[in-house]
């Protein structure tokens, strides 16, 4: 059974050994509408079982908060109509040109075109890709949309993000509930984990700007107003302290003296971001000043 977090909105749980995000279901007096397809058409089609058993009004509209695979390759099985910011329309139309039997993907990961996390994930989930589907959206925006289920409205709204630039929110201001999907995550494609400090701040100062009680990030329990931002506005002040400082050792070091204490191995990893994010910055910059200056000779 899909789990009830208000008198509108359900959803089901995430699960760590292989990758299935949580999955929402928002119920309208007209239609309803999901939140993201799912990692695999078997993961799709087992929310659709939980969802059948409900008292709700037919499912018109999926929604989908970024391209990457285990939000999108449920999407063949979902069915309904399916919605989606521009950038995650042409992410998923290259996505479809792609093989996905092992060879393929063994090979991607070799060329650092795809991540072994991501590979293993795969695997794990759909271990024959006999028959896989890849869909591209049949509705795009490019800043917002807001979706009448009636009685109730669905706002989706891109915010993008280091973790994927096609990145969009669902806000539900009836029931004060805010999916977040991966936004919030650290970028996982260009090298170690990242935070880029800038962009962490632009993102949490949109999602400041919704009145939501419910959170739900995609690989995490839904948390309350309390609990989101006890964790968030921690990350945001590591990231404050760290600002551009490149050596770890020296961001440890602030926070140390900073907050008078010592920092615990989730907050250590946090640090550990931002400074990646910092040395990945650094290296783009210097990239880019040589190549202006090779085109200056």
């Amino acid at each position: 059974m899909l789990k009830k977090l208000t008198n509108r909105v359900y959803y089901m749980d995430h699960v760590q050994e292989t990758d299935r995000p949580a999955l929402g279901l928002i119920c309208g007096d007209s239609y309803s509408l999901i939140v993201d397809a799912g990692n695999s058409p078997a993961h799709a089609k087992e929310f659709l079982q939980k969802a059948s058993e409900l008292d709700i009004q037919p499912i018109k509209y999926v929604t989908i908060t970024h391209w990457h695979w285990d939000h999108t390759f449920g999407m063949d099985a979902m069915g309904g109509l399916a919605i989606s910011h521009r950038g995650t329309k042409k992410k998923l139309g290259y996505m479809k040109e792609l093989k996905w039997d092992d060879a393929s993907l063994d090979s991607r990961v070799e060329k650092g075109e795809e991540t072994p996390f991501c590979r293993d994930m795969i695997k794990a989930e759909m271990p024959t890709r006999h028959g896989l589907k890849l869909m591209t959206p049949d509705i795009i925006f490019d800043d917002k949309i807001e979706i009448d289920l009636g009685g109730i409205t669905c706002v989706v709204q891109h915010v993008g993000g280091g973790h994927a630039e096609d990145s969009s929110i669902i806000y539900v201001p009836e029931e004060k509930v805010l999916f977040l999907g991966d936004c919030l995550c650290e970028d996982y494609h260009s090298g170690p984990p990242s935070y880029d400090h800038n962009e962490f701040k632009k993102l949490i100062d949109k999602i400041k700007h919704y009145d939501a009680d419910h959170y739900v990030t995609s690989h995490h329990v839904p948390e309350t107003h309390e609990e989101f931002w006890g964790y968030f506005q921690d990350l945001a002040e590591i990231g404050d302290i760290v600002r551009e400082e490149l050596s770890f050792e020296k961001a440890l070091e602030k926070l140390r003296v900073i907050r008078q204490s010592e920092p615990d191995e989730d907050q250590k990893g946090s640090i550990l971001s931002f400074v990646n994010g910092n040395e990945k910055r650094a290296n783009k910059k210097a990239v880019t000043g040589e190549t202006a200056a090779s085109l200056q000779e």
